[in-house]
């Protein structure tokens, strides 16, 4: 007998659906026609055991109990789940082939392996077992991925960076929140002070921009503008100086003059003189489509356009792979496709142009014989990119944001097939009285992909043209018939968004400090996983450490404290993000779950003795206040 384990019940649902008949329902898994089973998760079925599993003692927190760290790691069974994990392991014993058929990421992969290890079957058995990658819901798919079964054991390392992240968690989530909770309520906070590997430094970043806002002390810059007119063309144009080296000394750190005295002096020095066109470049711009979307990408956009928070974004994207089949894996941190995917082309725009009517006009922009770089099978792993499948739906059906995430998967699609955006770019440099003035002018030539891409509400308008520029030539004499001396202000950075904040996750070697740990990081490393981000992002509010003000996200008065509370790398990305570029190291077989656990511990050991009860005094009186009632008198019997 084969038995198929999904995640999920509805990922089995579809697997029976392309398996032989009669399909007979039992108590938790469904037998085929075949005899063959297909079973499932309901996410974890086993989880980490808590501290009082090692020791009966840790059910109280201590000091003196931190750290623990376990020798040996115990799993146990989801108390709500028990039933089903009875079910699973009983049909695993049974059967004589085992198909993992878990998500096609590292939380998929570890779920159902640790299922498996935990049935405690023969070493020859597990390796044995064949693993299905499910990225799209739909029976053809899901055919194809029957055909192409692969062995588990090619995914040990990704499942070993899922185990090691696991239990980074468990040690530095449980052993910090335990000793900075105690801390906190000898400091006189009540409540507990949840700290996490990735929670505590994105709460960092938004505490940190917060500080820089309210510190922030705006400066008056200065910028020239002068009015040029090459008479002999008939040509009149605006330029901005670009100050000399000799200028440096009253400029910031990023080029903007501080002194309103020599913005003057050159307005007044270029005022009615007479200069000459110094040189004129003259290039053409391309940009190919941006890449189908993973599930970060997808977010910052449905952030960016529609006002949904991550979580939204992810609840929706399930709702579409799952109950209406239209887009594939949606938990996918890949931008890539696989070349065999090219061929589903026709079908897939066809099932487009049907759910959305509309998208018909739209698609006259492409040619499904073109092929960006989209198509790259060495880029692809266990997943690939969020794009739209072939199944055919009516669109009026959907709700307004399931249908505005799934427009906007399929216009990110349908770019492949679209050309590059074209300018012509024209920059003249042109010089009065030994100043440099410069203008650009950009002229879109093809709009290409851009004509796919969802109007903007907040879209700039194009600034005129001015069509006579490009007949400029070097050496050609000009007056300056204006000067303007701009004054304007420095800007806070801005608060953080469900966007921004994203993206600050995806790319947070933007915000390291350490230039060593810039080095190794890569673009594509962040804090936590496609994922988790979203819950990690909702966890803060839940806890009451980040709160919202319209689009903006601001750190709350406990959040606050806390991150000044803690040791300066506790607060920074800087470490996490290197612990999350190790674990991808190790699902890409270049680094071992020794040294990393090996370094984490380390680092646990270390932080602990940072951490004092003093730092936490900026808490007290704060956190959860206890009511109480008070108690009825009882009424006397007369």
């Amino acid at each position: 007998m084969k038995v198929y384990i999904a995640e999920k019940p509805s990922v089995g649902k579809a697997i029976v659906d392309v398996l032989p008949k009669p399909h007979t329902r039992h108590d938790g898994y469904i037998q085929v026609g075949t005899g063959d089973c297909v079973t499932w998760c309901i996410g974890h079925l086993l989880e980490q055991a808590e501290p009082d599993a090692y020791d009966e003692k840790y059910k109280k927190w201590q000091l003196d109990h931190i750290p623990i760290i376990p020798e040996q790691w115990k799993l146990q069974p989801k108390k709500e789940t028990k039933k089903q994990l009875q079910v699973v392991v009983k049909l695993i014993k049974q059967a004589d082939q085992i198909v993992h058929m878990g998500d096609p990421d590292r939380v998929g992969q570890i779920l159902v392996d640790e299922v498996i290890n935990h049935a405690k079957v023969s070493q020859k058995k597990k390796q044995a077992v064949l693993r299905g990658l499910v990225n799209d819901m739909n029976p053809a798919a899901i055919q194809n991925t029957l055909k192409n079964l692969r062995q588990n054991t090619d995914f040990i390392p990704l499942a070993t960076s899922a185990l090691a992240r696991a239990r980074a968690d468990w040690l530095y989530g449980l052993n910090m929140t335990r000793l900075c909770t105690l801390m906190g309520q000898q400091a006189g906070f009540t409540g507990v002070l949840s700290i996490g590997r990735v929670q505590t430094p994105v709460l960092g970043l938004v505490v940190k921009r917060d500080h820089e806002i309210e510190q922030f002390v705006s400066k008056p810059f200065y910028e020239v503008e002068v009015t040029l007119h090459a008479a002999k063309k008939d040509i009149t144009y605006k330029a901005k100086w670009v100050p000399s080296e000799a200028c440096e000394p009253y400029q910031d750190d990023e080029g903007r003059v501080l002194s309103q005295k020599l913005a003057a002096l050159v307005v007044s020095k270029t005022q009615g003189q007479t200069g000459k066109v110094k040189a004129v470049e003259k290039t053409k711009a391309s940009k190919a489509p941006p890449l189908p979307y993973n599930l970060s990408a997808l977010q910052i956009d449905a952030a960016n356009r529609f006002n949904l928070n991550a979580q939204k974004t992810l609840d929706i994207c399930q709702k579409l792979y799952e109950r209406y089949k239209l887009i594939t894996y949606p938990r996918s941190d890949c931008r890539f496709l696989p070349k065999e995917h090219f061929n589903d082309r026709h079908k897939v725009s066809h099932a487009v142009a049907q759910t959305l009517p509309y998208m018909q006009t739209l698609m006259k922009n492409i040619d499904l014989n073109k092929k960006s770089k989209a198509w790259n099978d060495s880029k692809v792993g266990a997943h690939h990119a969020i794009i739209p499948t072939q199944k055919i739906q009516n669109g009026e059906s959907l709700a307004a944001d399931e249908k505005n995430i799934y427009d906007l998967i399929c216009r990110q699609y349908l770019m492949q097939f679209a050309d590059a955006f074209k300018e012509d770019v024209l920059k003249i440099h042109s010089e009065v009285s030994g100043g440099l003035f410069v203008t650009n002018q950009r002229n879109t030539t093809s709009e290409g992909w851009k004509t796919l891409v969802l109007p903007s509400r907040n879209e700039k308008s194009k600034q005129p043209q001015n069509p006579k520029l490009k007949n400029l030539k070097v050496n050609d004499a000009v007056e300056c018939v204006e000067g303007q001396l701009l004054e304007k202000n420095t800007s806070p950075p801005k608060r953080f968004t469900d966007a921004t904040l994203l993206a600050a996750m995806t790319g947070i070697a933007r915000f390291v400090a350490s230039p060593e740990i810039k080095k190794v990081l890569k673009d594509t490393d962040g804090l936590g996983t496609e994922a988790t981000r979203a819950g990690i992002i909702e966890l803060l509010f839940k806890r009451r450490f980040l709160t919202k003000k319209g689009k903006e996200i601001h750190s709350t008065d406990i959040g606050r404290s806390l991150i000044n509370s803690l040791p300066d790398r506790m607060a920074l990305p800087d470490m996490t993000a290197h612990w999350e570029s190790q674990l991808e190291s190790i699902s890409e077989k270049q680094a071992s779950y020794g040294q990393f656990m090996g370094h984490l511990t380390g680092d646990l050991h270390s932080l602990i003795g940072e951490i004092h009860p003093r730092d936490f005094a900026g808490l007290r009186g704060k956190g959860d206040k206890k009511v109480y009632r008070k108690k009825r008198r009882k009424s006397s019997k007369v």
